[in-house]
């Protein structure tokens, strides 16, 4: 890794062998450490990486496998807006958070590191991690999540001719990852912006989904999105009825659809946004529909 560390004081503990000093996650087939600039202005050199482990001026230095990277995109929900609450705290076990520069130990808010997210403020809880963490689990494999989603963005922001470019930036945050291991999904939840006309959305979707593969080099690989909410935000009497039933309807191979039945509102029907516990729920139903889709 030839990017420098900035490390902050909330960093992850490393495990106790290495006698509680900051972490730094060096990529699988890294022969170098990484040049680390610490808070108080000293530097660590790069130096070659022997084994799993190197401990060096109080930074341990810990090689990781392989990881399976999931992209995350979409709109509010998937950034998270759930309510921070005790569990947002923990980091996550087999969970990294990829930085820009590296991974990390993953924590809430994921969408943290996005390059398109609004501001820091507004990133709270999400699907992502449950998500992550309950594959990991089933998967025995450490995962890798890249998540750069952006609130309030409709699909024709992430198709190419837009001039945001949200599509080409995580595109190029998945490819930065790359180092560290091999794609292995996209979740996309976004919707609540083009709710009103889905009989406009189903080709967008599948153009999307088209050229992420493209990009990304996999025509097969798994794409999984989730419905909306169910309770009727919109004030339109079909409510998010017909959107979500043409989720449903979508015959794209290899992908899947989370059903958003029986999650409940971060703060009243008014509001399109899933509650911190919802918001955990949905990412576990991420999780089982992708395992279904290996």
């Amino acid at each position: 890794m030839k990017h420098a560390f900035l490390l902050a004081l909330n960093l992850c503990l490393a495990a106790a062998a290495c006698a509680r000093p900051d972490t730094v996650y060096v990529a699988h087939g890294a022969a170098h450490t990484p040049r680390v600039e610490l808070a108080d202005g000293h530097a660590i050199e790069s130096r070659p990486m022997p084994g799993d482990t190197l401990t060096a001026g109080g930074v341990c230095f810990v090689r990781l496998p392989r990881l399976r990277l999931v992209l995350c995109i979409g709109q509010s929900n998937m950034a998270g807006r759930g309510l921070m609450d005790a569990g947002a705290a923990d980091t996550l076990r087999s969970v990294y958070l990829f930085n820009g520069d590296g991974f990390e130990r993953a924590a809430e808010p994921m969408n943290r590191y996005s390059t398109v997210r609004k501001e820091l403020g507004m990133q709270r809880v999400g699907p992502v991690g449950s998500f992550a963490a309950r594959y990991a689990e089933v998967t025995g494999a450490p995962v890798g999540v890249v998540v750069n989603a952006r609130g309030g963005s409709s699909i024709d922001e992430w198709l190419p001719g837009s001039e945001t470019g949200y599509l080409a930036k995580a595109v190029e945050r998945i490819r930065a990852a790359g180092d560290w291991g091999d794609v292995a999904a996209v979740l996309w939840h976004q919707g609540e912006a083009d709710s009103a006309h889905p009989e406009r959305y189903e080709a967008k979707l599948r153009r999307l989904v088209g050229i992420l593969r493209t990009e990304l080099g996999n025509p097969s690989l798994p794409v999984v999105f989730g419905e909306i909410a169910h309770w009727n935000w919109t004030n339109r009497v079909e409510g998010t009825a017909p959107f979500n039933a043409m989720l449903r309807s979508l015959h794209i191979p290899h992908t899947a659809c989370v059903s958003a039945e029986g999650l409940a509102p971060m703060k009243d029907e008014t509001d399109p946004h899933f509650s911190a516990a919802s918001q955990r729920e949905l990412g576990r139903r991420y999780a089982e529909a992708l395992l279904k889709l290996r």
